[in-house]
């Protein structure tokens, strides 16, 4: 008896993946099993954490793309369709955001789709900006930075001090305060991530600067573009300077940007809205170490030694951005590009394909930006830190609006 059980553990029949090849469709076999990785060599290692990489991030980096899709047809069918007007009479870009709000806030999307979000509101938009320098030349960003550089460093001024009054009338704690004024005069989120160590701000009133930037400057980017181009009677270049100055974060400068290029027609607009947030950007070098200079001699963070990492003072993408409108300048120098080390159909292909291609990753990041947003968090802030913000966002508006009322045109020739 024995004898037999040892032959039937020896048959063939008796092994398990018998019956699972037998069960699969046409003798093929079941998906395969996880793959192992301890024989591999390394380049397949690096392939497969390549390949598991792609996984995570794919379903945000999806969705992104396609709602920048749905903003561009909805737009069209709303021009030609139901108004016959022959064009998009609202911005692709802002439809766009208004699908991704509705989509966070009424139905709600699962943690596995956040990891491409971040991918399109980080990696995605800092390459779409670097893009842009490809449309400018470096000539044509110091002009505009010459126009730019008193608005933003009045408006930078104003703001720090206006809401370091404000803060104190209604007796909130200083470092909230100018974790606010320094996201509302520099650029946005990264200036309050850049400062926080350097003043030893709490998470609670790091999260709570956030979120009064994010909300703020979700409803400029809304509001600016329209606003901007009935204040400077549909002049781009001031409405640029308005929106590189007055909108708090990086992502939403360049959104509301192509938002007015979209929508008024002004390319001159997105350059000059660029141009100036980038200048505002490397304002952080002198003002957040101006702040732990501040905390430090007011004795509130005499232990405080930690400085922020040089690209969260200086971004990266702010170089690849001058590098490229190095090259736009090179190339247009004389009468053919490089001197004649390449063609010029082939120049002007490879300038319209980054310039498209700079607009996409914006409109995809843009996307991102309403997928990220979840309105619920902001009823946690209270109102005197809204209060605070509202009061950030109002002023810098207002002071860049009057000195580009008063100044630009003197600046700009008219």
């Amino acid at each position: 008896m024995a004898e037999v059980r040892s032959v039937a553990k020896r048959s063939g029949y008796s092994d398990p993946e018998l019956f699972r090849f037998a069960g699969s469709m046409e003798g093929l076999p079941e998906w395969v099993d996880p793959v192992h990785t301890s024989g591999a060599a390394p380049w397949q290692r690096n392939a497969q954490e390549w390949f598991a990489h792609v996984a995570i991030v794919l379903p945000g980096v999806v969705i992104a793309g396609l709602l920048a899709l749905a903003g561009r047809e909805l737009a069209d069918l709303i021009g030609n369709e139901l108004l016959g007007v022959g064009g998009a009479p609202v911005s692709p870009i802002l439809i766009a955001i208004l699908l991704g709000l509705l989509i966070r806030n009424a139905i709600g999307l699962p943690e596995s789709y956040q990891a491409g979000l971040r991918l399109c509101l980080q990696r995605v938009l800092r390459f779409g900006v670097a893009l842009l320098g490809l449309h400018l030349s470096l000539a044509t960003v110091g002009s505009i930075g010459l126009v730019a550089l008193p608005l933003v460093a009045a408006s930078i001024a104003t703001a720090l001090l206006v809401v370091s009054l404000i803060n104190r009338l209604l007796g909130l704690p200083a470092r909230l305060g100018t974790l606010v004024a320094v996201g509302t005069a520099i650029c946005g989120n990264s200036a309050i991530v850049a400062t926080a160590p350097a003043i030893r701000a709490r998470e609670d009133e790091v999260s709570y600067a956030v979120g009064c930037v994010t909300l703020f400057g979700l409803l400029a980017l809304g509001i600016h573009p329209f606003l901007a181009h009935s204040l400077f009677d549909g002049n781009a270049l001031h409405a640029g300077l308005f929106l590189g100055t007055a909108i708090h974060d990086t992502a939403q400068v360049a959104g509301a940007g192509l938002l007015y290029r979209q929508q008024f027609g002004g390319a001159e607009a997105l350059d000059a809205a660029m141009v100036t947030k980038l200048l505002r950007n490397m304002f952080m070098v002198l003002v957040i170490p101006g702040m732990a200079l501040i905390y430090h001699r007011r004795g509130e963070e005499r232990a405080s030694g930690m400085r922020p990492a040089l690209r969260q003072v200086v971004p990266f993408f702010v170089f690849g951005f001058l590098g490229l409108a190095l090259l736009r300048t090179l190339g247009d120098l004389g009468t053919e590009p490089f001197g004649g080390a390449l063609d010029s159909a082939v120049w002007t292909r490879i300038v319209e394909t980054g310039v498209a291609a700079s607009a996409w990753c914006l409109t995809l990041a843009m996307a991102a930006v309403g997928l990220g947003t979840d309105l619920s968090r902001l009823r946690t802030l209270g109102l005197r830190p809204l209060a605070v913000g509202f009061a950030a966002a109002v002023t810098v508006g207002a002071v860049s609006a009057l000195l580009i009322r008063g100044l630009a045109p003197v600046a700009s020739g008219g």
